[in-house]
């Protein structure tokens, strides 16, 4: 066992959820202050003495997404120049991922850029939480640790355990998501087909299983503008659906969600806190489960260089 100190520094983006996970690892949050100019330039500032130290970075690059990427890129510049011994960029949610490839010409790989703006800005790793897509990690060149809050949101499920329980993936590429729910919670496995009509705009195809009299425990990722989930959740309604829970990592929830969420026949929704839950969401029937543990718990194992691979499980 090393000597090195660990210090836990947090951006504007999330600090309860940073609060929370110095918790955890019963250590005080690190004395930053992260500031705008009345030009909207930010100013950062690091009080604490970082020299030699293993330093952790909690920021998801959440709405407003560009400040918040701005802000732990700048953190870790501060923390480079500061002369920290290893820096640790925690991502609980990766804002672009979702622009993962050339899915059309003339486009960025969003994802891929901002894998090269952290290294550049001074990140020797990366700890995420559930990435849009899992080849994001091969964006790096430096290691990422990638967890999953699968074990986390299924928590909620196992007690009390849904009698007749049915998991579904909303669409074909949260299958991935969805089986090892399915595994863990003892369930039949069913999945929505689903085409895009524009980028924000999905609508249901058909439903590949069977949903009837059961009760329906939908998966998915992130809930950003809830197109999909709420359209799968009414045809899973029209296929004889009994109740349909719907849990997801990331209540990104922009735009026209909540108004949707609300109207939808979804009984419960489980999230968790990677991001800040928005004010106007806890008028949902939603509950919010903390990863500030799994974090800490991978931070811990990081800085005594221990196995993070068996948090997978």
């Amino acid at each position: 066992m090393h000597n090195r100190r660990m210090l836990v520094f947090s951006g504007n983006a999330h600090p309860a959820l940073a609060r929370a996970i110095c918790d955890y690892l019963d250590l005080p949050l690190g004395n930053a202050s992260v500031k705008e100019f009345p030009d909207g330039e930010l100013d950062v500032k690091i009080h604490d003495d970082v020299r030699g130290a293993d330093t952790f970075v909690v920021q998801p690059t959440c709405h407003p997404v560009n400040k918040s990427l701005m802000e732990l890129l700048l953190l870790m510049d501060c923390l480079k120049r500061a002369s920290a011994d290893r820096i640790t960029a925690v991502l609980p949610y990766y804002g672009y991922a979702r622009k993962d490839r050339k899915d059309e010409g003339r486009v960025p790989i969003t994802a891929k850029l901002v894998a090269n703006l952290l290294t550049t800005a001074g990140a020797d790793r990366c700890l995420a939480l559930d990435l849009h897509a899992s080849q994001i990690q091969g964006f790096f060149d430096i290691p990422v640790d990638h967890l999953s809050a699968s074990a986390v949101l299924a928590r909620s499920f196992l007690d009390p355990k849904l009698p007749d329980l049915v998991v579904v993936s909303p669409d074909v590429g949260s299958v991935k998501l969805a089986l090892p729910f399915a595994e863990r919670l003892g369930a039949d496995l069913a999945v929505v087909e689903k085409r895009r009509i524009s980028p924000d705009q999905t609508e249901p195809g058909f439903l590949i299983g069977t949903v009837e009299n059961k009760n329906v425990l939908m998966i998915d990722d992130i809930i950003a503008t809830g197109g999909s989930v709420c359209a799968a959740a009414k045809l899973l309604r029209q296929h004889g659906a009994k109740s349909v829970q719907v849990a997801a990592t990331h209540p990104v929830l922009c735009g026209p969600a909540i108004a949707r969420l609300a109207a939808a026949p979804i009984d419960r929704l489980v999230v968790t806190d990677t991001i800040p839950l928005q004010e106007a969401a806890k008028c949902l029937p939603v509950t919010v489960v903390s990863v500030a543990g799994l974090l800490g718990e991978a931070i811990k194992r990081i800085h005594y260089n221990e196995s993070v691979s068996s948090l997978f499980h």
